[in-house]
């Protein structure tokens, strides 16, 4: 699960006594309103979407207003506003208003599990306020952390300290940020992110650091989260009904975390490992129909589950099945390609035998008899196939999906039908039926209903 926004922001920082901007939410009054206005000077008027959906103020989706009527004109603006990113699209489901906090210094904070340090880490700037990844590497600093003795003011103090960072923001931040790994670490969080932190004076020449923006992403392995009582649809909306299902498998063992980047992708990119779930993201990029995360050693019946809904879901417009990881250090290559090869046998048994190319780009313990058992099925099948090993730039074996993706699409597709031995009728209802789901979705993203 994964929350953003102030609305419950402010709450969960509430938890830890850690200062927030004033919010109201979309049921606030125009007297509550215009009180806030007059307090504060303006307000600020966001919308309330679900998920991570990018920079809504680079896109005009933030609106400021010093009278009440300039703010209800936003509110009706923005209450149910439509948000683009890519090839996502978000519908508001509210407002907020924040009281606007005054501030000379804004402040970037994250506090995340990072798998290159195997470790909580601390990240910080005092350029907050926009894209960190538009920062020189001299204006932040990254700090890992131990976790069993916790994130401590002289951390805070010395990465600060190391980017030159203004001496009168040091002391408030030191007072205050640890207070966050009270709510990240006993509450079941993977990524805690405030930016802005806007430094409010307070009299006598005194800084308060407060939060204006929040977002967060809890570990769903991690019981702990249930004890904030958080609402069980605060997320849902967001999610398709593939990642539904599969959500549904996480357990203590494997992981199973999946995002639907593109409805319309012609390749379905099983990913196992954080670091390739990214490369392989970025470089299929309008091509790929999903991004996904399967390692972790997952047992034979979650990866036949998972598989088999990957199946269910995109296949049918698939051009290339793409199974691909880098060299794994414990999870078990015999196991997984076993369960996803035996998925994809009696998805042909009962759905029926459809034009596919498989490629596969993977590493780890039982790599040549998975491979074995994976190419003795796609035999079985008939489907063409290319397997890499752990040698192989990783880049590369995307970069083959793409070229075979493309080559699907020019002719390759009825060819591999002929060699299947499927009949012409059995091609062109095929090719009609994968015609017809991109005619409605089409539709649907157009009108809203079918």
């Amino acid at each position: 699960m994964q929350i953003t926004g102030m609305l419950w922001g402010a709450k969960l920082l509430e938890y830890v006594g850690y200062p927030t901007a004033e919010v109201l939410g979309p049921d606030a009054t125009g007297a509550q309103v215009k009180d806030l206005i007059d307090r504060w000077g303006s307000v600020l008027i966001k919308p309330i979407f679900k998920g991570g959906i990018g920079k809504k103020g680079k896109s005009g989706l933030i609106g400021r207003a010093t009278d009440l009527a300039t703010a209800m004109r936003e509110k009706e603006r923005l209450f149910f506003v439509e948000h683009r990113v890519g090839n996502q699209v978000a519908k508001a489901e509210g407002v907020t208003f924040e009281g606007a906090v005054p501030a000379e210094h804004e402040i970037y904070v994250s506090i995340r599990d990072a798998t290159r340090y195997r470790a909580p880490t601390l990240t910080i700037t005092h350029h907050g306020g926009v894209n960190i990844e538009d920062l020189a590497p001299d204006q932040i600093a990254t700090i890992p952390f131990d976790a069993l003795t916790g994130f401590k003011g002289f951390i805070v103090a010395n990465a600060l300290d190391s980017i030159d960072a203004p001496h009168e923001i040091i002391s408030p931040l030191v007072q205050n940020l640890p207070k966050l790994w009270d709510l990240f670490s006993n509450y079941g969080m993977s990524m805690l992110e405030l930016n802005p932190i806007r430094m409010m004076p307070k009299g006598q020449g005194r800084l308060v650091p407060v939060t204006c923006d929040f977002k967060c992403a809890f570990d769903g392995d991690d019981p702990a989260w249930h004890r904030l009582n958080l609402p069980a649809n605060l997320e849902s909306a967001s999610y398709s009904a593939f990642e539904i299902e599969v959500n549904a498998l996480r357990t203590y063992q494997g992981q199973s975390d999946v995002f639907v980047i593109n409805d319309q992708g012609t390749i379905a990119a099983m990913t196992f490992g954080g670091g390739a779930n990214a490369l392989v993201t970025e470089l299929l990029g309008d091509a790929g129909s999903i991004s996904s995360d399967f390692g972790g050693n997952p047992p034979y019946e979650k990866m036949y589950d998972i598989s088999r809904i990957v199946y269910k879901h995109w296949l049918e417009q698939s051009n290339v099945l793409f199974i691909i990881g880098g060299k794994a250090n414990n999870t078990d290559i015999y196991t997984t390609f076993r369960a996803m090869a035996d998925a994809l046998r009696d998805y042909f048994n009962t759905q029926g035998r459809r034009p596919l190319f498989v490629v596969v780009g993977r590493g780890g313990p039982n790599l040549i008899r998975g491979m074995a058992y994976l190419r003795d099925t796609l035999d079985g099948l008939g489907l063409p196939y290319r397997m890499f090993g752990h040698d192989s730039a990783m880049s590369g074996v995307v970069n083959y999906a793409r070229d075979i993706d493309a080559w699907m699409r020019n002719g390759g597709r009825a060819e591999i039908a002929r060699h299947m031995g499927l009949s012409s009728i059995e091609t062109l209802l095929i090719m009609r039926t994968n015609c017809w789901h991109k005619l409605y979705a089409a539709k649907e993203r157009t009108t809203g209903f079918a």
